[in-house]
């Protein structure tokens, strides 16, 4: 919920600097327009470096990895055997 909160303060405060921006004619009316694009670009390129910064930062948990190889080999030996195939002899 706080996240919700944020985002909707923060676009009222960007749609609200943009509105003023667009009524006091203190920027140019053909760079005012641009700025909604603007943030949607910057807002992308936020969300992209987030998911860059995730990715880079991402926990390694060898426990489980060895718990999902467990559970691989277990899967593997099941489905071998319900369609009986014996990989014993090679």
């Amino acid at each position: 919920m706080k996240h919700v909160v944020k985002i909707l303060s923060l676009l009222v405060a960007v749609s609200a600097f943009w509105i003023v921006l667009l009524q006091a004619a203190i920027v140019p009316q053909s760079h005012t327009w641009l700025l909604p694009i603007y943030f949607v670009v910057s807002l992308g390129c936020y969300g992209l470096l987030m998911v860059g910064i995730g990715i880079m930062q991402f926990p390694t948990c060898p426990q489980e990895a060895v718990l999902l190889n467990h559970d691989i080999a277990e899967a593997k030996d099941f489905f071998l055997s319900t369609n009986g195939i014996d990989i014993g002899t090679y």
